[in-house]
């Protein structure tokens, strides 16, 4: 792209990562910039999940580095989280709290307030209107997973992480999904995500980086 940006925003160089003593991949390089979306593949196994914790600050790889507008995120720490917002398998709600003292407590975890009348947008806007109010125990996975995804709608995180988003979403939910994240790119945002389900990740600045194999 030709806006004028001297780097990208995230760069990843040579990562290597290893379970046990198996190498997931090795020497692993590419970049996301304002606007991009990246779409991680690969078999399960490949790592996938691992590279994205990495990505997240949440574990540190075997080798190379993750830099954020030049510097590592190990030497940025909080700054650099202040500019994420990580979704992974796992939901991350607690089953006593209602929808909307979950999304509240989640804002307060990720360093902003959320006023309980913007929570119950935004609850709204993802398709939980009349259960903002219940103890999440008490909704489907699906509803569940949509508490979860709020977050996306609440925070003005610049990079976003999304380990199976779609995950236990229907139809519906599927397609208000990819406009959130469609939306989120267009605004100059950041997004990699990894997806077994079959939807439309497409658009001019959509790109694909499949472990196992070899990138430039």
């Amino acid at each position: 792209m030709s806006d004028g940006t001297i780097q990208p925003a995230l760069q990843i160089d040579a990562l290597s990562c290893v379970r046990g003593d198996r190498v997931l991949f090795r020497n692993l390089s590419f970049e996301v910039g304002p606007g991009e979306l990246l779409h991680l593949k690969g078999q399960n196994g490949s790592g996938k999940t691992t590279l994205l914790r990495a990505l997240a600050g949440l574990l540190l790889q075997e080798s190379g580095e993750i830099r954020w507008n030049g510097k590592n995120i190990r030497s940025l720490r909080e700054e650099y989280s202040r500019h994420l917002l990580y979704l992974g398998h796992l939901n991350g709600i607690k089953g006593d709290l209602s929808a909307v003292e979950n999304l509240r407590i989640a804002a307060t975890l990720e360093g902003f307030t959320l006023s309980e009348s913007r929570a119950w947008e935004v609850l709204e806007e993802i398709g939980l209107r009349g259960h903002e109010d219940l103890p999440s125990k008490h909704l489907s996975q699906g509803q569940k997973r949509r508490v979860a995804l709020a977050r996306l709608l609440a925070n003005d995180a610049r990079v976003w992480i999304l380990d199976e988003p779609f995950t236990a979403l229907d139809v519906a939910a599927v397609q208000l999904l990819q406009e959130v994240i469609h939306r989120h790119v267009e605004n100059g945002g950041m997004a990699i995500i990894t997806t077994h389900q079959e939807v439309a990740m497409i658009g001019e600045h959509t790109r694909t980086v499949t472990l196992g194999q070899k990138h430039a």
